[in-house]
């Protein structure tokens, strides 16, 4: 039995429709003539014809792939759209446009229109194909930073654009150093030891940048055998900010994610990095010397510093519950630098993306309305138990005192004395100390717990201590 023969297909691309057009307005050539003459039926021609004004339209935006034969229309037509006004818009600022940073851009824009799309590589390369991007002519944007490592001093900063308007909110980062008594409680200041924290978030409030501790020891005990990547923050064994490592990590960081961004400073900081070496994604916006807006609002620090005291004080009073006759100035000697930076992370989680927006916007470092100042209250934790509001922010504020007798400002205890604070040398646990842990808890919340909703985080705890036992 013999197969019926078909007649193969051929699609003319966008450049030979474009001549098939030519050739019927300037030719007496009739639609079956061209049809032949481009081994194409003559309904293909006639389809050609009226779809004209289109193909003249894409042929003369110059961003059409002129070498497609089909245009098929993408699911997500509005983030197409978007992405490719915002690559024109790249284009202008002579940004590095690279492929991290288009997805990256296309899954912000996706959230921003309530979409639940996550660009894929192939994603990309079709969106490319569609709309001629790297093909042909290779639009290669000239980079933004010399190619040569720039020159002593802020010559290399000083090219860059330092507006505000150059970047999206999402991509304004402002920043603080502040010092921190940790061990402070009410009423009893003495032996209150002093770290430095660095503190970064972006202007939405949506990212914020992983704390970093400073204290002047160079190896607390609290730290033997602890793993410093797996920790939610960072310690560097100085008071001062180690400004060149955490500028290249964050450049590093905002590379790998292909953005380019902007980081508020202090005009005093930026005039002590002269030694600063090239930062390719991360643009330094100073605040003039007169200024006296912060680099990050002083309101987002206070809630930072509040959440940090709550929290504390709630960790000193569990202390206290165990140990009958203790003093919460006894409870709070027993406080370590590692348990300072594991209180920090949870209180700088605390603090909620809409008050880092909002505060953002009053101080004019971000566009948009101020939210009503009705909600600022919500925004901050509540009064611990046995104190007034007004003790409650005299405690917050703390740093801001004059210190009065007794008072430390600087962690300066010998390394006795650390050991005295901190206890025996206790080896790292092993991992049937962690399981046998977990059963001590599991049990207490068993005889404890008021909710069962309790049970579902401690099932995830759980979980990944089987999962770390097994490796």
């Amino acid at each position: 039995m013999e197969l019926s023969s078909k007649k193969k297909l051929h699609a003319l691309s966008l450049a030979e429709k474009i001549q098939v057009l030519e050739l019927l307005d300037e030719s007496k050539m009739s639609q079956s003539e061209v049809a032949r003459r481009f081994q194409v039926s003559q309904p293909q021609i006639s389809r050609i014809c009226k779809n004209k004004e289109k193909l003249l339209a894409d042929w003369c935006s110059g961003t059409a792939n002129r070498e497609r034969k089909r245009k098929r229309e993408s699911k997500y037509s509005g983030i197409d759209e978007a992405l490719l006004c915002w690559y024109h818009i790249a284009r202008a600022k002579a940004w590095d446009v690279t492929g991290p940073m288009l997805l990256h851009k296309a899954k912000e824009l996706a959230d921003i229109m309530g979409q639940d799309f996550v660009p894929s590589i192939g994603w990309l390369v079709r969106w490319k194909r569609r709309n001629n991007v790297g093909f042909g002519a290779r639009h290669v944007l000239a980079p933004s930073f010399p190619s040569e490592p720039p020159p002593p001093g802020l010559t290399s900063q000083a090219q860059l654009p330092l507006s505000l308007k150059d970047f999206s909110p999402e991509d304004v980062f402002g920043c603080a150093e502040l010092p921190l008594l940790y061990r402070a409680v009410p009423g009893n200041l003495g032996a209150c030891d002093q770290v430095q924290v660095l503190l970064c978030a972006n202007s939405r409030g949506t990212e914020k940048r992983q704390i970093l501790l400073g204290g002047l020891q160079a190896a607390p005990r609290c730290f033997f055998g602890v793993r410093s990547e797996a920790l939610p923050a960072s310690y560097h064994p100085d008071l001062g900010v180690p400004w060149l490592e955490w500028l290249a990590q964050f450049d590093r960081d905002m590379g790998q994610q292909g953005r380019q961004v902007a980081l508020l400073l202090a005009a005093r900081v930026v005039e002590g990095l002269a030694g600063l070496p090239g930062l390719y994604y991360v643009k330094l916006l100073p605040l003039a010397a007169s200024s006296t807006t912060p680099p990050l609002p002083s309101s987002v620090v206070r809630a930072f510093k509040a959440h940090y005291r709550h929290r504390l004080l709630s960790k000193l009073a569990a202390i206290q519950s165990d140990r009958d006759g203790t003093s919460l100035a006894e409870a709070a000697a027993g406080i370590t630098v590692l348990d300072a930076l594991h209180v920090a992370s949870a209180a700088w989680a605390k603090v909620p993306p809409q008050l880092i927006f909002s505060s953002f916007v009053q101080e004019g470092l971000a566009p948009g309305k101020t939210p009503p100042s009705s909600h600022k209250a919500s925004e901050m934790p509540p009064v611990p138990g046995g104190l007034s509001l007004e003790e409650f922010s005299r405690f917050v504020d703390l740093e801001g005192e004059e210190p009065g007798p007794g008072v430390c400002k600087e962690e300066t205890g010998t390394e006795d004395e650390e050991r005295d604070r901190e206890g025996a040398f206790e080896p790292p646990p092993t991992k049937a100390d962690a399981l046998q842990a977990l059963g001590t808890l599991r049990r207490w919340f068993e005889c404890n717990s008021t909710s069962p909703e309790l049970f579902e985080k401690f099932y995830d705890c759980e979980e990944e201590v089987e999962r770390l036992c097994c490796l």
